[in-house]
Formats: structure tokens, C-alpha cells, sequence
């Protein structure tokens, strides 16, 4: 049996203000924006960056993500200084019922968008670059979806938790388990799946239909697909090779 090319995996986040968040985020991530359309994307670096690109919108955002981004400390006093950076660019402290003995930072960026700043000496991210971890709510029947569908490794799977690494193991995407997160009608951060070179169109979406996920409806243009869900309904679109 061949063995499957890895997908590249990344986020899409709606904004109010896509320049503005946008910003924020190259800034934070040292990466350059480019700007294709309507959408703004932070460009990678490698193979294995996580995509990260930006859509309008009017809708304003009501609610937590379903999922969140971490990053990482290398040094004592690393945490410090990145919330400090991070504040001085337009982020604020939030308050997501996080308990006093935690001991990461909770901040949103520009836009509320939820993050997590990880101290020094997390056993979890240890070997991850800066941007460590998507940390996303999910079932165990969705971490094993994506597992098949990107081609990535199941690093965890214990008591309905899962996740991936990219094939370098620069950073991980992982599933809480239940209980599943209150949300809305449309999630402001979604995930992509950017399709490898020489393959078709028809034959990613019936590949990712035999692994469980549901077609939302076939796109047309701007190198979008499809628009599909995956097996706890969370929407995520198909890309094609960039």
C-alpha cells in the first residue's frame, strides 16, 4: 500500500479588523503577510509552519473559540516577556475561569481571540517551536479523523484526549475531550486542510468522506475546494496545493 503524502494543516480566523489581527499575529510570529482577495495569510516558513490566514467579517464575536493557540517559553523568564510584548501590541489579559494555580497566562489578542502563554519546563511542549500547540475542543472520534486525514502521527490518546504532531514534531494539534464547548452558529477559528500536489480536487473530498467527514457544499474559487465538517460537525475547509 503507498504511503500517504502528509496534508499541511492551518487555521482560518474570522476578523472584524483582518489587517489588524493579522498584524498582530506576523508581528508575533515573525512571519510576513500576503494578501490574496478578501484574505490575508501569514506566510510560512516551512513545510511544517501551521497556515494561518484571515477572512472578514461584520459578525462580532460573542463567544469563546472552540479552539486556541499556545506558546511556548524556552527560559525562566521568557513567559514574562512575551506577555509583556504581547500587551504592548494590543493584547489583553482574560479571564476564561482559569484557576490561580495554573500556571499559563491567558490573553486575546486584538480581537479577543483566546491564547495561552506556557511557562518554562512544560513537559507536553518540550521539542515544539513557539507557536507549540492548537489546543481544540473535540471528541476522540474527531483527534482520529484528523490523524488519517493530515497523515500525522497520534502522539496521545488516553480518557477520549488526542494528538497529533506534524511530521517534524514542531507543534501539536490537540482534542480535549468532552464535554464539548458551548458554541455558536459559525466558529470564528476554523481548520484548513491544504491538499499535496498531484492530487485532484474530487479525490481529496471522497478520500476525506470515506474517513468520516460530511460535505457542507463544493467551492469554486481563491483555491478553496470544499467546505466539510468533521465527525463532531466542526467546519473546515479544503485547500488546494499552495
Amino acid at each position: 500500500m503507498p504511503v500517504m503524502t502528509p496534508r499541511r494543516f492551518g487555521i482560518c480566523i474570522d476578523a472584524n479588523d483582518p489587517e489588524r489581527v493579522a498584524a498582530f499575529w506576523a508581528t508575533v510570529l515573525g512571519r510576513e503577510a500576503g494578501v490574496r482577495g478578501e484574505e490575508i495569510s501569514l506566510l510560512p516558513r516551512s513545510d511544517d509552519d501551521i497556515r494561518i490566514r484571515f477572512l472578514p467579517t461584520d459578525e462580532p464575536k460573542a463567544m469563546a473559540n472552540p479552539h486556541h493557540l499556545h506558546l511556548t517559553s524556552r527560559l525562566a523568564d521568557d513567559q514574562q516577556r512575551t506577555v509583556d510584548r504581547l500587551l504592548s501590541l494590543g493584547a489583553r489579559h482574560l479571564d476564561v475561569g482559569q484557576l490561580p494555580e495554573e500556571d499559563h497566562v491567558v490573553l486575546g489578542d486584538p480581537e479577543g481571540n483566546e491564547l495561552c502563554v506556557i511557562p518554562a519546563g512544560n513537559s507536553w511542549l518540550a521539542g515544539t517551536g513557539f507557536l507549540g500547540e492548537v489546543a481544540a475542543d473535540g471528541s476522540r472520534d474527531a483527534g482520529i479523523f484528523w490523524s488519517e486525514a493530515l497523515g500525522w502521527p497520534l502522539v496521545w490518546d488516553e480518557d477520549g484526549e488526542t494528538a497529533v504532531a506534524t511530521p517534524s514534531a514542531s507543534a501539536k494539534v490537540a482534542w480535549g475531550g468532552p464535554p464539548s464547548v458551548p458554541r455558536g452558529p459559525r466558529d470564528r477559528f476554523r481548520f484548513d486542510l491544504v491538499a499535496p500536489e498531484g492530487v485532484g480536487r474530487e479525490e481529496e473530498i471522497e478520500r476525506l468522506v470515506g474517513l468520516g467527514a460530511t460535505v457542507v457544499t463544493e467551492l469554486g474559487g481563491d483555491g478553496r475546494w470544499a467546505r466539510m465538517s468533521d465527525p463532531d460537525a466542526y467546519v473546515f475547509e479544503v485547500l488546494a496545493p499552495r
